[in-house]
C-alpha cells in the first residue's frame, strides 16, 4: 500500500518540533528518529482518527507521542541486545556510547509527555497520557519476559502474551489513542481495540518470519540473526513441539550458537519450513478477524486501517 505523503510530512514536522537543538544528545535522539522508520502508529492514529474527524492538526501531538516513545524503546532495546545495526545503520550506543544513547532514550521518553501536553483539550490529553503510560507498563513488562525466556522455552501462550505486551501494546495504543482523538464511542473504541490487538500480534509474527526469509537489506540485519541468538520466536516455539526428534535436535545445537555459519542457518531454515507456514496461516486468520471489528465504520473511511492490516503482513521489511 502507499501511505499518505501529506500525512507522513505533517508527522515528520511535528516530530522535528520536539527534537530542534542541535547538540550531541539531540542528534543522537534524531539518530534513529529520521533514519527510515516507516510511522505505521503515528500512521495509525492519525487515519484511526479519520474515521470520525478530517482536521488532522488537532490529532499531531497525540500521535507523534506514540512515535517518540516507540523510538525510546528501540534506542534501550539495541544497548540491551548489543545490537550494531537498526534500519541498515549503526545503532544510537555505537556511534553516540552508551551513557548518551541512553539519555537520547531517556530525552525521547520525557518529550513524549511534552507532545501529549499540547493535546488543547484536558479530558482528551488525560485520556491519552492513561492510554500512552498503560502502553509504557506493557511494553517493559513484555521486555523483560522477553529476556526471562533467554532461560527457559516458554509455552505458545507465554509467548503471544509477551509480544502482545513488548510489541502489540504501542499499536494498540495508537489505534486507541485516535479513536479518543476522533471522539469514537465506547462500541467503536472496542472495536478498534480488538483490531489493534490482531496487527499487532501479526506485526510481532511477520518480523520472525522476515527474520528467516526476509532480504538482508531491506531488513537491516543479517538473516536468520534470531537463531544465532537464540531467540524463541513462535517458528521455533511451533518446531520444537511439531518436529521429529532427528530434526528437533538439529535445531536446538544451533539455537544461540553465534559461530553457526550461513550454510547451517539455510538447513535450519529448511527444517522450519512447515512451521512458517503455520505462522503465516495464523496472520491471515488475525488480520481476517482484524478487518471484521472494522465494519461497524464507513465503509470508504475504513479502507485504509483494512489496507494497513494488509500491509503489516505483506511487508518485505
Amino acid at each position: 500500500m502507499q501511505f499518505d505523503k501529506y500525512i507522513l510530512q505533517k508527522i515528520d514536522e511535528e516530530l522535528k518540533n520536539y527534537v530542534n537543538k542541535d547538540d550531541k544528545l539531540y542528534n543522537a535522539s534524531k539518530h534513529l528518529l529520521f533514519a527510515g522508520g516507516k510511522r505505521i502508529r503515528p500512521y495509525l492514529t492519525v487515519v484511526t482518527y479519520m474515521l470520525k474527524k478530517d482536521d488532522i492538526e488537532k490529532v499531531l501531538p497525540a500521535a507523534v507521542a506514540v512515535e517518540l516513545i516507540h523510538n525510546y524503546t528501540l534506542i534501550h532495546d539495541d544497548i540491551m541486545d548489543n545490537d550494531d545495526e537498526r534500519r541498515g545503520k549503526p545503532t544510537v550506543h555505537k556511534v553516540y556510547g552508551e551513557p548518551i544513547a541512553i539519555l537520547a532514550g531517556d530525552l525521547l521518553y520525557a518529550k513524549a509527555f511534552e507532545a501529549v501536553s499540547k493535546i488543547n483539550n484536558e479530558k482528551k490529553s488525560y485520556e491519552v497520557l492513561k492510554i500512552l503510560s498503560k502502553a509504557c507498563v506493557d511494553v517493559c513488562e513484555g521486555q523483560a519476559m522477553d529476556m526471562e525466556f533467554e532461560n527457559y522455552f516458554p509455552s505458545m501462550e507465554e509467548y503471544l502474551e509477551m509480544i502482545r505486551k513488548k510489541t502489540g501494546a504501542l499499536l494498540e495504543a495508537a489505534v486507541e489513542i485516535g479513536a479518543v482523538m476522533g471522539d469514537c464511542n465506547e462500541e467503536e473504541r472496542k472495536a478498534l481495540k480488538e483490531y489493534a490487538k490482531r496487527i499487532g500480534l501479526t506485526f510481532q509474527i511477520q518480523d520472525d518470519i522476515l527474520d528467516l526469509i526476509g532480504d538482508k537489506k531491506k531488513i537491516g540485519k543479517p538473516v536468520g540473526s534470531d537463531i544465532r541468538e537464540g531467540k524463541k520466536t513462535i517458528i521455533v516455539i511451533h518446531a520444537l513441539k511439531t518436529l521429529d526428534e532427528d530434526n528437533k535436535k538439529k535445531l536446538l545445537n544451533v539455537l544461540g550458537n553465534k559461530n553457526i555459519s550461513d550454510e547451517e542457518i539455510k538447513e535450519i531454515i529448511e527444517i522450519l519450513k512447515p512451521s512458517i507456514d503455520y505462522a503465516k496461516n495464523l496472520m491471515k486468520q488475525k488480520t481476517e478477524e482484524a478487518k471484521n471489528y472494522l465494519k461497524i465504520f464507513d465503509k470508504d473511511r475504513r479502507k485504509v486501517l483494512e489496507d494497513l492490516a494488509d500491509f503489516i503482513i505483506e511487508r518485505i521489511y
